[in-house]
């Protein structure tokens, strides 16, 4: 049998050489899909940060809420306290008093005379009537000392103080 290698007739015999082939260049690594571990820390970090946050800010806008409602409570205290003051002022005023005292109990002085004019209403009804059918009296026909106590009562009614103008 002939050998399966035959040297070729025009071919000069020169050393083989023993090629190497390199695998082709190697291409750049795909992109990775989703998030990497960087990525995903630094969002933890980031929510963990803003949870943080979020308790003293909001704290923070429930005090200056607060400051601000007792700024203005202490702002109405000071004019109510104003306020009582200038009547405390009136009030230690003997002609102030005096005038009170003319105005509303109809206090005279010896030698004056002290007329009541009133409206024209129904029908009086005196004391004694009044009595009977239960009702209260007030006003001229009652006793002085009625007129009294509803003064007192009067006094003792908190008074309505307008806010001082800015």
């Amino acid at each position: 049998m002939p050998s399966a290698r035959r040297p070729s007739a025009g071919r000069s015999k020169r050393p083989v050489r023993a090629v190497r082939r390199t695998a082709a260049p190697a291409a750049a690594p795909a992109p990775r899909a989703g998030l990497t571990t960087r990525a995903a820390v630094l969002g933890l970090v980031v929510c963990a940060l803003v949870v943080s946050a979020a308790l003293p800010l909001r704290e923070y806008l429930t005090q200056r809420g607060q400051i601000a409602q007792q700024r203005q409570a202490q702002a109405q205290a000071e004019a109510r306290v104003a306020a009582l003051q200038r009547q405390l002022h009136q009030l230690q005023d003997p002609a102030y008093v005096k005038a009170q005292a003319r105005t509303r109990l109809h206090f005279v002085l010896p030698g004056e005379t002290d007329y009541v004019v009133l409206a024209p209403t129904a029908a009086p009804v005196s004391a004694g009537k009044a009595a009977l059918s239960g009702a209260t009296v007030s006003g001229p026909e009652s006793p002085w000392y009625s007129q009294v106590w509803s003064s007192v009562k009067a006094a003792d009614r908190p008074v309505a103080v307008a806010s001082p103008k800015r």
